[in-house]
């Protein structure tokens, strides 16, 4: 099948049979895919025209890398051929200097550990070979301004009265192009945040995971040996998420939300604790708040963060310490550029250095940040705006040098009532161990996630037995033992994810109920709705682990009875 060199897929595997297998999926999903066997080969063929192009990173080691450097470097100023490659889990400190050295060889890189899905490994090629296809159309945009610009030089020649004229509109022409592509590049730079943002978010929330579940099974837990175990779960797990962020160049906040009618004076006043305990001695905060205040339709526990954020940037704009005001409007039949209707505006004001007009242009741009290094990541305030824009509302910012900063939200109105207050963070929850609860299944290739949700299954009473992958799941059912439940991770390696366990699991054990769970469920989730399989989001806390196991078991029973009913009737 003919394609164009936009739609060329080059592949430099020459270790084993990565090479050939990828091409064949490739070629199984409509690609143009050419196995290259030696790096000069790939060279060649990346001269004669290229979408993308897949690496093994061990086919570079040892290899002289200054020709495709070279190749890389002379690129015209519309090119930026992307790079996919798939990295091990080696992380020794040269193994980890080598690699960086590469991505900075490559520059448009997206990297791929081992074990990567076919599905996730496609992807990440139509991708690549879709942002290579823009890049052609920039080219084909840009030569057609080119020869524009030439056919105005020879008018310009030949109709010297009208110089100035013609000189001015070359310049505006040659103005707007600048702008065109500086506008290309910031977008190119958005939707790889974007891209990545599917990859890591599932890394991340599992060690959210072991942070937060820890922290919430620490004061249940009286045993002094399991107690220094979810410490040191927990420190693991924040020196992991650390690093990962050291190592991200972009990444982007992409989570489903679960608005409901909120009462934002109960829900943000519940939180007095929690600001204390982040802000300074020197730091005050108020609550202005008027009696009749509407609901507002949000993610209760999304408000909550966006709150403690802002709290804490304002804190470290007030070095000498200050008053932060939280405050709550009603603002009726508003209407602007961006939203209309019924809104409630949401203000935290502070008292400290306020924001240069240049600032305050950048201030919702990720990785943008006027802190120290280490000090802050700079998605604080993108993640703000994300959360009003998902809510169907906005964000502004009011700031002078030396007067403060007021960040205002605005919130979309509920009319129904509010629900009571669930609060991120509640320590006062307790519940009491029980027994013979039954015996759960637990499957999660996370060794620290398993062990922290083994001690929580343990504390509701369950006999929980572990299996690190899905088919090793199949293989404990296999062998006749007794599961009342099923718990298991929906993103694992192997090959079979956890919707496709579940519907294993129904055809084989209907008796047995499912629940899924994972920390970026938006890959499968459509699966697992059209399957009626539950999800519980990571994070989590015991209580909602609790009622989702109780759920599960209570929708099983449910079901397998219908089906008696229907089989008595039929008979």
């Amino acid at each position: 099948m003919s394609a164009g060199p936009d739609q060329r897929v080059l592949i430099f595997a020459p270790i084993g049979r990565d090479g050939p297998a990828s091409a064949e999926l490739f070629r199984s999903s409509n690609l143009n895919a050419i196995n290259c066997r030696s790096l000069p080969e790939l060279i060649s063929e990346m001269t004669v025209g290229v979408g993308t192009v897949f690496l093994a990173e061990e086919g570079l080691f040892g290899k002289e890398t200054a020709p495709l450097a070279q190749w890389i470097a002379n690129q015209p100023p519309w090119s930026d051929l992307p790079f996919v490659v798939l990295t091990s889990h080696r992380e020794q400190p040269a193994v980890v200097a080598w690699r960086r050295s590469i991505v900075d060889l490559l520059r448009n890189v997206s990297l791929l550990e081992r074990p990567v899905q076919p599905m996730t490994l496609t992807s990440a090629i139509q991708s690549a070979i879709r942002a290579r296809r823009r890049q052609y159309e920039i080219r084909a945009l840009l030569e057609a301004r080119e020869q524009t610009a030439q056919e105005l030089e020879k008018l310009v020649v030949e109709r010297t009265r009208a110089l100035e004229e013609a000189n001015k509109q070359l310049r505006l022409e040659m103005n707007e192009r600048a702008r065109v592509e500086e506008t290309l590049r910031q977008a190119q730079k958005i939707e790889a945040i974007g891209q990545l943002t599917g990859g890591v978010a599932h890394d991340f929330n599992n060690l959210l995971m072991v942070i937060s579940g820890g922290l919430d099974m620490l004061d249940r837990q009286t045993d002094q040996n399991r107690r220094r175990r979810l410490m040191d779960g927990m420190i693991q797990a924040a020196q992991r998420g650390a690093s990962l962020t050291k190592q991200l160049l972009a990444f982007s906040r992409r989570q489903t939300l679960r608005p409901e009618p909120v009462d934002v004076a109960a829900q943000i006043g519940g939180m007095r604790e929690l600001l204390d305990r982040s802000l300074r001695g020197d730091v005050h905060v108020e609550f202005d708040f008027p009696e009749q205040l509407w609901p507002v339709e949000v993610d209760p526990g999304e408000l909550e963060l966006v709150i403690l954020n802002l709290a804490v940037n304002a804190r470290d704009a007030m070095p000498n310490g200050g008053t932060i005001i939280v405050r709550g409007e009603n603002l009726l039949n508003l209407s602007d550029e961006n939203i209309a209707g019924d809104y409630v505006r949401l203000s935290v004001v502070d008292t400290g250095v306020g924001m240069s007009p240049e600032i305050l242009s950048r201030v919702f741009e990720p990785f943008f940040t006027t802190k120290d290094v280490g000090k802050g990541s700079g998605l604080g305030l993108a993640q703000v705006h994300g959360f009003a824009t998902q809510s169907r509302g906005t964000v502004r910012i009011k700031s002078q040098v030396g007067e403060g900063t007021s960040i205002e939200l605005y919130l979309p109105r509920s009319q129904d009532l509010p629900s009571k207050p669930r609060h991120l963070i509640d320590f006062s929850r307790a519940r009491p161990k029980k027994s013979n609860q039954g015996r759960i299944l637990l499957v999660e290739d996370d060794d620290e996630v398993a062990t922290l949700v083994g001690e929580m299954l343990g504390q509701l009473g369950y006999e929980v037995t572990r299996a690190a992958s899905a088919a090793a799941a199949l293989g404990a059912l296999a062998d006749g033992r007794s599961v009342d439940l099923v718990f298991s991770d929906i993103m694992m390696p192997g090959g079979m994810n956890g919707v496709e366990l579940a519907r294993e699991i129904r055809r084989r054990r209907s008796d047995v109920p499912v629940l899924l769970t994972s920390g970026y469920a938006e890959a499968a989730i459509h699966q697992a709705e059209a399957a009626d399989i539950q999800i519980l989001a990571k994070p989590y806390h015991l209580d909602e682990l609790a009622a989702a196991l109780s759920a599960a078991k209570s929708d099983r029973r449910i079901d397998m009875g219908s089906k008696r009913s229907s089989s008595l009737q039929n008979s």
